[in-house]
C-alpha cells in the first residue's frame, strides 16, 4: 500500500521507517514527508534512497496510510486534509488525543474500538503507553482507585536537538540549550510547559489519556514528570491503589501472561527493568513489584520502555497492522486474500 511518513527526518519518523522495514509492513510506495527545508534530501528505507517531499505533494498521492510525527500544529492543519482524501492518519502528536470524536489507541488494550469511519487515529503519549500497558491487565483483577506516578524520561523524548545538547555537554562542548539548564549530570523536574495549576502538560497528558484509554474517569491520578540524562528509554515508578484486595502472585501471573509485557523481577539476582536493557526493544518491562506496606490494596512497580519504539513508532505501526487485519484500511482486503 501507499504509505506517507510525515516527519520522516525526525527522531520518531526515522524510527517509524526502521520499524516499517523490520516488521515487513506491506509498503508498495513510500513517501517520506518533512518541512520545506528538508524537501529534496533523502532517507533510506529497505536499503533504497527515497526523496523527501512536501505535505502538498504527499496529499496529492492519495496514500492509504499516513503516519504523522511532525508536531501538533502540523497535525491539526494537515491530518483532516489527508483524512478527507481517503487516507487513514495515525497521529503521534497530542493534537487529537483528547478529542471526544477521535479514538486513542493502544492495540493490546482497545483496538476493538476502531471502525472504517475512523480516518484520524491518535497515538498516545509515550509515558502513557507504557503505563497503561501495565495497568490494563491489572484493572481486570480489581478496579483501580488511584495512581501516583513519577517518570524518569530520556532526552530523546524532547527530540534530536535535546539529544545533541546532552552529547555536547558530556564532551564539554558549547551547544544550543533546549532545556533551561544543563541536562548532563542533572535531572530536571520539568517536561513540557507548566499549566496554571503547577502541573506540566506532560503530567496532565498522563492523567487524561490514561482515563480515556482505560475508559474509567473515576481513577485518580497524580503525576510528576522528570527529565534525566538517558539516551533512550523512559522509566516510571508507579504506585497503584485498588478498590479491592489484590494478591501479589496473581498480579505477577497476569503480567507474565500479558502480550507485550516482560516481567523482570528478581531482586535477589539484581534483576529489574532499566532503560539500558529496554533500548531498541518493543516490550514494556515491569519489575520491583511489591506490596505498599503503608496502606491497604496498594502495590508499587517500576515500568520501563523504549519511548521511541513502543512509546511512539511501534505503537503506531501496530495500529496500522491491526487495521489491515480488521480490514479497516482502504486496501486491506487485497492484502488479506
Amino acid at each position: 500500500m501507499k504509505v506517507a511518513v510525515v516527519g520522516a527526518t525526525g527522531l520518531v519518523g526515522s524510527v517509524m521507517l526502521e520499524i516499517l522495514n523490520e516488521r515487513q509492513f506491506p509498503v508498495e510506495e513510500l513517501f517520506p514527508v518533512a518541512s520545506e527545508a528538508s524537501v529534496g534530501t533523502e532517507v533510506i528505507f529497505g536499503g533504497k534512497k527515497y526523496p523527501v517531499i512536501s505535505l502538498n505533494d504527499a496529499l496529492s498521492k492519495r496514500c492509504d496510510l499516513a503516519l504523522f510525527s511532525a508536531g501538533g500544529a502540523i497535525s491539526k492543519e494537515w491530518a483532516p486534509k489527508f483524512a478527507a482524501s481517503g487516507t487513514t492518519v495515525i497521529d503521534n502528536s497530542s493534537a487529537w488525543r483528547m478529542d471526544p470524536n477521535i479514538k486513542l489507541i493502544v492495540p493490546e488494550i482497545n483496538i476493538g474500538q476502531l471502525t472504517k469511519e475512523d480516518k484520524i487515529i491518535a497515538n498516545p503519549n509515550c509515558s502513557t503507553i507504557q503505563m497503561v500497558m501495565a495497568l490494563a491487565p491489572l484493572q481486570r483483577l480489581s478496579r483501580i482507585k488511584r495512581i501516583i506516578v513519577s517518570t524518569y524520561q530520556s532526552v530523546t523524548g524532547t527530540g534530536a536537538k535535546a539529544l545533541q545538547q546532552l552529547r555536547d555537554e558530556q564532551e564539554g562542548k558549547e551547544s544550543d540549550k533546549i532545556y533551561n539548564y544543563a541536562i548532563h549530570n542533572n535531572v530536571i523536574p520539568h517536561c513540557d510547559i507548566f499549566s496554571d495549576d503547577g502541573y506540566t502538560k506532560e503530567e496532565l497528558k498522563m492523567v487524561n489519556e490514561t482515563c480515556k484509554i482505560l475508559d474509567d474517569s473515576s481513577i485518580k491520578i497524580s503525576a510528576t514528570a522528570v527529565r534525566v540524562p538517558v539516551l533512550g528509554g523512559h522509566s516510571e515508578s508507579i504506585n497503584i491503589e485498588f478498590v479491592d484486595p489484590v494478591d501479589l502472585e496473581n498480579i505477577k501471573e497476569v503480567l507474565n501472561n500479558t502480550s507485550g509485557i516482560t516481567v523482570v523481577d528478581d531482586p535477589e539476582s539484581n534483576l529489574y527493568p532499566m532503560p539500558l536493557f529496554a533500548q531498541g526493544k518493543d516490550e514494556v518491562f515491569v519489575g520491583r513489584i511489591r506490596i505498599d506496606n503503608s496502606q491497604p490494596n496498594t502495590i508499587n512497580m517500576f515500568v520501563v520502555s523504549d519511548n521511541l519504539r513502543k512509546g511512539a513508532a511501534t505503537n503506531a505501526i501496530q495500529i496500522a497492522e491491526q487495521l489491515i487485519m480488521l480490514k479497516l484500511l482502504n486496501r486491506a482486503t487485497s492484502f488479506s486474500s
